[in-house]
């Protein structure tokens, strides 16, 4: 899912997509599993503010998929990662939408 630039806020798609991560989260298969939410930055602003901005991203995440599901937050790790691992490479001061994202990594029970 994707973020508007500069926002920890969740778009209306963004809700529909962990809607249907936390019913799955809720599912038999993967009720024993833990997760790492995984908060991402484009390269726009300074690195200092991109790694607090992709960590309220990852938080964001998790405090949705807790209230509105009841996944136990001992099972979310949320952890920001700045503008590091872009999914699109791009130089400094680089607005790209597809780098504003939260990915959710399984990492076991």
């Amino acid at each position: 899912m994707q973020f508007p630039s500069g926002s920890a806020e969740l778009t209306a798609q963004a809700m529909r997509t962990l809607d249907e991560l936390g019913r799955a989260l809720n599912s038999e298969t993967l009720a024993g599993y833990r997760f790492r939410i995984e908060g991402h930055t484009d390269t726009t602003g300074s690195r200092e503010m991109n790694m607090a901005l992709s960590q309220a991203r990852a938080a964001r995440v998790a405090a949705y998929l807790h209230s509105k599901f009841g996944v136990a937050s001992s099972r979310l790790q949320a952890v920001g990662r700045g503008q590091e691992d872009l999914k699109v490479p791009t130089p400094d001061q680089t607005d790209e939408p597809r780098n504003r994202r939260v990915q959710v990594v399984n990492i076991g029970a």
